[in-house]
């Protein structure tokens, strides 16, 4: 059986690309990390369990690509620009070709934002379990924050979210690679959050479901929203797949693990986010922020509490199987 430091030597530590930011990575007790000037330090920590966050038969591969997408997509959702991470793992043993294909996701992942993996921790444990933390860059005055909507911004999201949950849903059944994907192997929207500084009132990413999310930027800044139902965005492949439009707009408000963005924009900025750079997902306003407290969202049947819509809680809900 393979040591723990003979499996970091071998697996983790080529994940220890150079950065401008990281004086001293991995090999020591703490690494050693700068902040360029004007910039601020934004960090953010997700932990994933098996069977909770995460199917057991999850390839490891797309393991090690969610685990640093999650972290990402928090980020984004600051507006930050990623630079460094840590990565601790609890696996109940020490496979060498496991650990190599999570590692191969995870590089393939942070390459793509010349992210440094600078330390972290490996130990034994019942099940498996991946921490990432990571931490980017922001301009302190562009941070984008849960607490900044106000009555009469319009609400958004990107990209089209209730896929993951369809995949989820379907996955006894099989599902297309492509929706699959959206499961395992999320995009965070990083180009999007770096659009939003300046732009966005508030955001957050969609993690534990639309209206979940949206509810934690209301009850951060002290509003209410009405959602307008034919608004919400519902993709190509979920219409393919034949269910009702009820099914397909349930996936989408509380699905959760799509990991787009949800945020609000003033009145005189809307024009501005409508259309985003090359590299950016769709948005789409799907309801505008009001002074009464709570969320309806609006449909032909009516107009229905988010109660009836809830996410993901992890001392409520049900585990992945």
């Amino acid at each position: 059986m393979t040591g723990e430091f003979e499996l970091i030597d071998r697996v983790l530590r080529p994940l220890a690309r150079p950065h401008s930011c990281v004086l001293h990575g991995i090999g020591d007790d703490c690494a050693l990390v700068q902040v360029p000037d004007g910039q601020a330090l934004a960090v953010t920590t997700d932990t994933l369990v098996e069977a909770v966050h995460f199917p057991s038969a999850t390839a490891p591969a797309d393991l090690g690509w969610k685990a640093l997408a999650c972290s990402l997509s928090d980020l984004a959702a600051a507006g930050a620009e990623p630079a460094w991470a840590t990565l601790s793992l609890v696996l109940p043993e020490g496979d060498e070709a496991w650990l190599q294909e999570f590692a191969r996701g995870f590089a393939a992942l942070a390459r793509r934002y010349s992210m440094a993996l600078i330390g972290g921790d490996t130990v034994r444990g019942p099940v498996t379990m991946v921490t990432v933390q990571a931490a980017g860059h922001v301009p302190a005055a562009a941070f984008l924050k849960r607490s900044g909507a106000k009555p009469g911004d319009g609400v958004y999201v990107s990209g089209w979210p209730g896929e993951a949950a369809a995949a989820l849903a379907r996955l006894d059944a099989g599902v297309d690679a492509d929706l699959r994907a959206r499961l395992d192997r999320p995009q965070p929207r990083v180009e999007l959050g770096r659009f939003l500084r300046g732009r966005a009132s508030a955001c957050i990413d969609v993690s534990d479901g639309l209206v979940a999310d949206l509810g934690h930027v209301l009850a951060a800044s002290g509003a209410g929203a009405r959602i307008e139902a034919d608004s919400l965005p519902i993709s190509p492949r979920l219409q393919a797949l034949g269910e009702s439009t009820a099914t397909m707009r349930d996936w989408i408000l509380r699905g959760g693990d799509d990991y787009e963005l949800c945020f609000t924009v003033p009145p005189d900025r809307e024009e501005a986010v409508m259309h985003p750079p090359k590299g950016c997902p769709p948005v789409a306003r799907i309801g505008v922020i009001e002074t009464e407290p709570g969320l309806r969202i609006v449909d032909a049947t009516g107009c229905h509490r988010a109660e009836e819509f809830p996410g993901h809680d992890h001392f409520r809900s049900s585990a992945h199987d």
